[in-house]
């Protein structure tokens, strides 16, 4: 899966809304990351509601909580665009720009 002309419109679409509604076109390409396999899947971690985000990564296993990471959101819009861009790069191999 390559990034071509579609992808980075809807790819700009969820960088300027990344919480709320999507169109049907986004909301299949948001399937489409989040329905790879469990293990070492880039997730967040709410630590303060509404004020902090931990980034994180599961461990597929049930009952085995996830492996927070170092980095750290006071936004959550910027920490969803995040976790979109590494979810983008482990299924394409292709790193998105900030």
């Amino acid at each position: 899966m390559g990034t071509n002309a579609d992808d980075l419109q809807l790819i700009e679409e969820f960088k300027k809304n990344p919480i709320g509604h999507h169109s049907p076109d986004l909301q299949r390409l948001l399937n489409r990351l989040r329905s790879v396999p469990m293990e070492n899947k880039y997730c967040l971690v709410v630590i303060k509601p509404n004020r902090e985000w931990q980034l994180a990564k599961t461990t597929g296993k049930p009952g085995v909580a996830v492996k927070l990471l170092q980095k750290k959101f006071t936004s959550q819009p910027e920490a969803e665009w995040y976790v979109f861009r590494k979810r983008w790069k482990n299924l394409t191999g292709e790193t998105l720009k900030p």
